[in-house]
């Protein structure tokens, strides 16, 4: 019976919007992380909500062998140990919701950047479960992908700005209330394993809102400023990293400052393991000005998923796999680089109108 409330408990998670593709691996962590009370809590909880939803504890039906006092007791323990988001209701209630594949899940273990057994141990189960087919599974399966790459601004015209206001890194961190510091779970992923493949900083994811307060008051990320955040968001371009947010164009819960070294989704790219647009949502691509290009190979040596090569003194983007980050025009010194529109379309309007597509796009399991 123990072990099959663990296969009841992954079939559960594989029914999320972002669902766990179902593994053995996947059992293992469960294993580690839950016990079979805990499991049974768990499979309580709704799985056709969009990520960071909390249901009330009144609509959580607990299984017939415990109180609502330990209900309740187990919610807020599995919570601190970052295994369910919670928050705090318009009545003052709390509620309580399952992390979500790319969503808190694999994240809590590692966004807090602690070198522990238990972390090394999460890291090496996460590895082994973690995959190319995993990534295509959660993020390939559906028509509107969950992120989307927000442009460095040195690479997009001003009249872009006023017209498309939404791909301004600056205008996500002025809207939001709340900001949480946490570590990036790629690159502390790979050093938990032994396996250090870039220099890049650890400490440079940025959460918004609802989903910082809840990492703040966990102890999992730190609070910090908006010009903290900025300067977070600057360092990350002149460092040649990616910015990475939710495929919205309201609501963002994070900023991920992805390399090509680590990155689930750049590094990925850049290996060619899996094509760009069953990845990412991707809304530009890099044009270069020859009147302007000194032919300097500065954008080559920059490029995070490496798609930039110089034919004699220009440089040749291969535009099936550019990201259309604009990564490479911040080194540019003649302002050669621009990102010009990719397609007409644009993000959903709001991160629970892009979840809410999701949930209607994912198959539902047979």
């Amino acid at each position: 019976m123990t072990e099959e409330v663990y296969k009841k408990l992954a079939r559960h998670l594989a029914s999320l919007g972002m669902g766990y593709p179902e593994k053995e691996e996947l059992l293992e962590i469960l294993r580690e992380n839950f016990t079979p009370l805990e499991a049974e809590v768990a499979l309580a909880i709704p799985t056709k909500v969009i990520p960071f939803e909390p249901t009330p504890v009144s609509k959580i039906i607990p299984p017939q062998n415990i109180s609502k006092e330990e209900l309740e007791s187990t919610l807020a323990n599995l919570a601190q140990r970052g295994l369910l988001f919670s928050k705090r209701m318009k009545d003052g209630s709390l509620g309580y919701a399952l992390q979500q594949f790319g969503h808190g899940f694999p994240q809590t273990f590692f966004w807090k950047g602690v070198n522990t057994p238990i972390a090394k141990k999460m890291a090496e189960l996460v590895v082994k479960y973690s995959g190319k087919e995993q990534n295509r599974e959660v993020y390939g399966s559906t028509k509107t992908k969950a992120f989307r790459y927000l442009p460095a601004m040195a690479s997009v015209e001003p009249e872009q700005h006023a017209v498309f206001p939404f791909e301004m890194m600056e205008r996500v961190i002025e809207k939001v209330k709340v900001i949480a510091l946490v570590h990036c779970v790629c690159r502390a992923t790979a050093h938990l394993i032994g396996k250090k493949r870039c220099d890049h900083p650890l400490e440079n994811c940025i959460k918004y809102d609802d989903l910082a307060e809840y990492l703040i008051e966990k102890d999992i990320g730190r609070e910090i400023t908006k010009k903290e955040a900025l300067e977070v968001i600057r360092k990350s371009e002149e460092a040649g990293l990616v910015h990475m947010v939710d495929n919205a164009r309201e609501g963002i819960k994070h900023t991920c400052n992805c390399c090509g070294c680590c990155c689930w989704s750049v590094g990925t790219i850049r290996r060619r393991r899996i094509p760009r647009d069953v990845l990412m949502a991707t809304y530009f691509l890099r044009e270069t000005d020859k009147e302007r290009c000194n032919g300097c190979g500065l954008c080559v040596e920059i490029c995070p998923v490496q798609v930039i090569k110089m034919e004699g003194d220009f440089p040749v983007v291969d535009k099936e796999w550019c990201i259309g980050c604009g990564v490479c025009a911040v080194p540019c010194p003649t302002g050669a680089v621009k990102l010009v529109r990719k397609t007409d379309a644009i993000p959903p309007k709001d991160f629970k109108e892009l979840h809410q597509e999701i949930l209607r796009e994912r198959k539902p399991l047979t």
